[in-house]
């Protein structure tokens, strides 16, 4: 058996991270317009452009020359090219702004779909043990068969049985990675003070990512809780489906927690939306100049039971658009801490070469009030976590201790 240490520091609450997918939904309300194809041989090059691209040009190259002659290490070209417009990315002051290569765009659209490869779990980081916990195992996954199961400790990975602890928890979770077909190798403890140790070899497939999380509330059967860790493709049907499954358990009321839910794709957010309030707006798209030149609209249809919606500071973009479009249509009462304070939009546009781009051209407002950007929205009910709770993982915080989650049940139950 492996020896516990606890480190000194203090992992973020809620580090939340999907072994099958790359990168994890940002503070960013993603269009994906691919139909526009501005790539950079079809884009007409401005003054300011072609004055740019001359000074950076002359500079990089004298830097370039000087340095390789200087440089006793190896170069590699293709990274350094990556870097160089990842920086542009950066150095632009759009700070949801990004670069990605031909892999990480295929692996974006993939996230953006919920449509990935892996080994099908979300995983936490265990302070405790060093090591890789297992949050959820998804359906019809490669996890599920092998018998992985929640509360897993992923101790060891790789043939070679490398401690999570030595290789660090980043460097673990990439060797867990990887493409359909290929096999993974790890090791895991299970049981009474973990003391089952389990050789795991299973091959890697074809995932629907899981963001929707529910179940009855113990203490009030009539209560039922969905947790919505992001929004992608399939975020509304999973939605929708535990909707529906929670209201034939007999729930007649809801909590929706976004505590931690940094928002994802437009498609998917107002889809979700549509399921829940009347006919009217649900987003309203401005240009640079605050003129409306979009809107996305309900049907009359609408899902007609009490509503809390659990937000804090992490709840972001189109998870706060989801918090604001419930309140603007008086179907929710608000509960927690002010959320983030993201109400702009990017778009996604590939480049010549098969690379892309996102970068900041909207901003965006709910239906009916003003945009909360740079602002956040403020709680109904404020309500801060208890300091106990506020190092510990939120997918590990129980009902009985939630009392953010005892406010919002409170709010709903006492409701007239």
């Amino acid at each position: 058996m492996f020896k516990k240490k606890i480190p000194v520091w203090a992992l973020i609450v809620s580090l939340l991270l999907a072994i099958l997918i790359t990168f994890q939904v940002t503070f960013v309300l993603t269009v994906k317009r691919q139909d526009d194809k501005r790539a950079s041989t079809g884009v007409e090059e401005s003054a300011g452009s072609r004055d740019f691209i001359e000074r950076v040009t002359r500079k990089l190259t004298e830097y370039d020359a000087q340095f390789r002659k200087n440089y006793i290490g190896e170069i590699d070209d293709d990274a350094l090219i990556d870097s160089v417009l990842k920086g542009y990315a950066e150095g632009t002051g759009d700070k949801y702004a990004d670069y990605y290569n031909k892999e990480d765009y295929k692996e974006y659209l993939a996230e953006m779909t919920g449509e990935t490869e892996g080994i099908g779990v979300n995983v936490i980081y265990n302070e405790e043990y060093r090591c890789i916990e297992v949050v959820t195992v998804f359906p019809d996954s490669p996890a599920q068969d092998a018998g992985l199961l929640p509360g897993d400790l992923i101790v060891y990975v790789g043939e070679e049985k490398t401690p999570v602890s030595e290789l660090g928890y980043y460097p673990a979770i990439a060797k867990l990675r990887g493409k359909s077909g290929t096999e993974a190798v790890f090791t895991v403890f299970r049981g009474d003070d973990y003391a089952e140790e389990i050789e795991v070899t299973l091959t890697r497939a074809p995932i629907t990512a899981v963001s929707v999380y529910s179940h009855v509330y113990e203490a009030d059967k009539s209560v039922g809780i969905i947790k919505i860790s992001g929004f992608d493709s399939k975020t509304p049907s999973q939605f929708i489906d535990a909707l529906e499954e929670l209201v034939k358990k007999g729930c007649d009321k809801f909590v929706f927690d976004l505590r931690y839910n940094p928002g994802g794709e437009l498609n998917s957010i107002v889809t979700t939306l549509d399921y829940l309030v009347p006919e009217g707006p649900i987003i309203r798209i401005f240009d640079s100049e605050d003129n409306e030149v979009e809107r996305m609209n309900s049907d009359k249809d609408e899902f007609n039971y009490p509503m809390a919606v659990l937000v804090n500071g992490s709840t972001a973009s189109a998870a706060e658009l989801f918090t604001s479009t419930l309140r603007d249509y008086d179907k929710a009462v608000i509960v927690g801490t002010t959320t983030y304070g993201k109400g702009c939009m990017q778009t996604l546009l590939p480049l010549s070469d098969g690379d892309a781009f996102t970068v900041t051209y909207r901003m965006y407002k709910p239906p009916f009030s003003e945009s909360y950007h740079g602002i956040g929205i403020v709680p109904d009910i404020e309500v801060e976590m208890d300091e106990a709770l506020k190092d510990k993982n939120s997918f590990k915080i129980t009902d009985k201790e939630d009392n953010q989650l005892h406010e919002a049940v409170k709010a709903l139950t006492e409701k007239k």
